[in-house]
């Protein structure tokens, strides 16, 4: 496949800010599109902006407020399985966290438990085969291997559980405080009219694909990170201690846990997607070349994470990068952990306050300390595979 692959903080501001309606999601979204749906994940043009209208309250401040209760409770209860002196595989509980947190601020009604049960075993089954699928040939999703069978099997019964919550609260006009009735709830400000059964499952099945991976590594790779730096970890530790007081985490704090957000944003640097692609719309002049509409493009968080001209020695874990006047010299596209424009992550804000509540909340009790080097894996980004830490009371 012919494509322009874009390798510059300029020209990345430019596809995802500047000309972000001259560009839809690419091809690589394309292979996705008849599986998860037409969300806002994969979707492109006013279809997307009329979508992304009716969803954004989802994710308002107030409700934010709410969530981090569903974030602390959900941490607690993992840290009531935890034994000192356990070695956990902590890729893997960082996983099951993430998948209650968002099971829960989704389906917050009891019918909800059965469709937080199936996620857990079945989102990222859908992920990790979904993007092989759309990074490989058509012809490949065709073949008879265990690794499709196991995508379609798990794409089947998520439908069917999702589906099944979806239409107990069709005629429910109650508002839960959960993402589905804000979503069940919305109304198109132009004509009015809801959304239909379709187009409320293709949300809930991007919230609960896209919401989970991203943040499931970086809490997997910030505790992978403080333990490896004895420094971070006691500046950590001590903003945690001086913040809490011995007390739970609150959104209130989250604000104030800057060190802590400093750590966050360097994980979001050093261990984002590799790429995303657009297409473009309309005929689109790029860095002086003339792309003719439907011309594919690659853009590299990664790339433009890991440019020395920008980050200094980018191997090296370094949150003091983000000091408020470090952070404010670099250039627009220089860093985009959640894309940008029209198309930025709607739950970039929910994202970063459950990796603030859920770090905290494990700091201010246990320190984490690795039993074994970690290895890492790749698909789309890098995974932490068998990141196996010993936990160690404080």
């Amino acid at each position: 496949m012919r494509a322009y692959f874009v390798a510059s903080p300029a020209l990345t501001h430019q596809v995802l800010v500047t000309d972000a309606p001259k560009f839809h999601k690419g091809r690589m979204y394309d292979k996705f599109r008849p599986f998860v749906g037409n969300g806002l994940a994969v979707s492109s043009g006013a279809f997307h902006l009329r979508q992304r209208r009716m969803v954004q309250p989802a994710f308002h401040r107030d409700r934010i407020a709410g969530y981090a209760n569903t974030m602390l409770r959900a941490t607690l209860d993992l840290l009531d399985g935890w034994r000192p002196g356990d070695i956990r595989q902590l890729e893997a509980d960082m996983q099951g966290l993430a998948v209650t947190i968002v099971g829960e601020a989704l389906f917050s009604a009891e019918i909800g438990r059965k469709a937080i049960d199936e996620s857990r075993r079945s989102v990222f089954v859908i992920i990790r085969n979904g993007i092989l699928r759309a990074l490989s040939p058509g012809f490949v999703e065709k073949l008879p291997i265990p690794a499709n069978r196991e995508f379609d099997e798990a794409i089947a019964r998520m439908r069917a559980i999702v589906t099944e919550v979806i239409e107990s609260r069709r005629d429910d006009d109650t508002d839960h405080g959960d993402l589905l009735s804000t979503l069940l709830r919305a109304k198109d400000s132009d004509t009015g009219e809801p959304m239909t059964g379709e187009q409320v499952f293709d949300e809930v099945i991007t919230l609960l694909t896209a919401g989970i991976e991203t943040t499931a590594l970086a809490l997997a790779w910030i505790f992978h990170e403080i333990a490896a730096n004895p420094e971070v970890e006691r500046r950590v530790v001590a903003e945690v201690d001086e913040v809490l007081a011995g007390r739970a985490v609150t959104i209130d704090d989250v604000p104030r846990l800057t060190y802590l957000g400093q750590v966050a944003q360097e994980v979001l640097r050093k261990y984002p997607l590799w790429l995303v692609m657009r297409r473009t719309a309309e005929e689109v002049v790029l860095g002086g070349a003339v792309l003719p509409a439907g011309t594919e493009v690659i853009l590299s968080p990664h790339t433009m994470h890991h440019d020395p001209e920008n980050f200094p020695d980018p191997e090296r874990f370094d949150p003091d990068r983000w000091t408020p006047e470090r952070a404010k010299r670099l250039p627009k596209g220089a860093f985009v952990p959640f894309g940008g424009g029209i198309h930025q992550c709607i739950g970039n804000h929910f994202a970063l306050t459950e990796i603030a509540v859920v770090v905290a909340t494990v700091c201010a009790r246990y320190r984490l300390v690795p039993d074994r080097p970690v290895r890492t894996k790749f698909t789309n980004a890098a995974y932490p595979n068998d990141l196996m830490m010993k936990v160690v009371p404080r």
